[in-house]
């Protein structure tokens, strides 16, 4: 049965060809139906998906042709390497191709060739090595969209608990230096924003951690707090922000705190992705606000240890379809 839609096919670049994203991509389209998944198709080397898996693939020349083909095998528009692809030994070339596939999957949805840009996860350390120099995945797009880096988040979402880092691959000595009212003022905006255009909720409850244990206990385990959390705090208030804090970080997750705020905004990386992945590892998705296109991606690592042994749970790459499936969707429903 050939699954029709309203909306492009999805676009899903493969990451690093030696890590977990040729199978995760490769098992979400075995769940297809169970799932409930829209078209979507890889776009990357073949072989990096023939090294893991046996499955079904179909060839495609244009993103369109992914429809008909989807019911028959895991549609690719190939872009071919240069070497011979292992599982689990990620070299230069593979960074290479990462950095092609994702190139080619901004492309084609900032085109309107495909309806929304998934992305399999890629290694920083080996994308550096050839000369990329965005801090991740989510800056290299923005980029390509002509977003400032202030307007596009970094947004990571679970069935329970929506994330946003105001800060994010920077070294922890450095977080007090960049944290600023400003700072957290557009990203706490650009959250608001992004709650309403892609998941029609206007008016998000906002719940903003401290930085300090105790969220500073007054000054008495250091000033961030004082001097730049609170007055950005009070500035949105002042912009009809509903938004509280800053609490206290180790209590700001449980159940019930959970319950009262839509949004939490952390200060650093793992503040925010430590209560994520706990609670939601292989439902977890990184998405993108702030973008004219749609980019959802899974949210975790190469996983270059387990590559090749068919060990990958492709709940997060699945939870990334959907979640961008839901995103396309409220925008199409809010345009007409």
């Amino acid at each position: 049965m050939v699954v029709l839609t309203d909306y492009k096919p999805f676009a899903v670049s493969l990451g690093d060809p030696a890590g977990i994203g040729p199978e995760i991509t490769a098992k979400a389209w075995q769940a297809r139906h169970e799932a409930g998944l829209p078209p979507f198709f890889a776009v990357g080397d073949i072989a990096a998906l023939a090294a893991v898996w046996e499955g079904p693939v179909v060839r495609i020349d244009d993103a369109e042709e992914a429809r008909v083909a989807f019911d028959d095998g895991l549609p690719v528009l190939h872009l071919p390497g240069s070497e011979a692809i292992e599982p689990g030994h990620p070299s230069l070339d593979g960074a290479q191709g990462a950095l092609h596939s994702l190139e080619m999957g901004a492309g084609l949805v900032r085109s309107d060739g495909a309806g929304a840009l998934i992305t399999a996860p890629v290694s920083k350390h080996q994308l550096y090595q050839v000369g990329f120099t965005h801090s991740g995945q989510t800056e290299f797009i923005a980029e390509r969209c002509g977003v400032s880096r202030t307007n596009a988040i970094m947004m990571l979402a679970g069935p329970g608990l929506k994330v946003v880092p105001i800060t994010t691959h920077v070294p922890l000595a450095e977080v007090s230096g960049l944290l600023s009212v400003d700072l957290i003022v557009a990203r706490a905006m650009a959250a608001v924003r992004g709650m309403a255009r892609s998941f029609g909720m206007p008016k998000p409850r906002l719940a903003v951690a401290g930085f300090n244990p105790h969220a500073g206990e007054n000054g008495a385990l250091g000033r961030e707090e004082i001097d730049i959390i609170v007055p950005a705090i009070d500035a949105l208030r002042a912009d009809g922000i509903d938004v509280s804090g800053p609490h206290t970080p180790d209590a700001m997750f449980t159940p019930r705190a959970r319950a009262a705020y839509d949004v939490a905004l952390c200060m650093y990386h793992d503040q925010a992705l430590i209560p994520l992945k706990t609670l939601y590892f292989d439902e977890g998705v990184n998405i993108t606000l702030g973008l004219p296109i749609v980019r959802t991606s899974p949210d975790h690592g190469t996983a270059f240890e387990i590559a090749g042994q068919d060990k990958a749970d492709p709940g997060a790459m699945i939870a990334a379809i959907k979640m961008a499936r839901e995103i396309v969707e409220h925008r199409s429903s809010c345009q007409r």
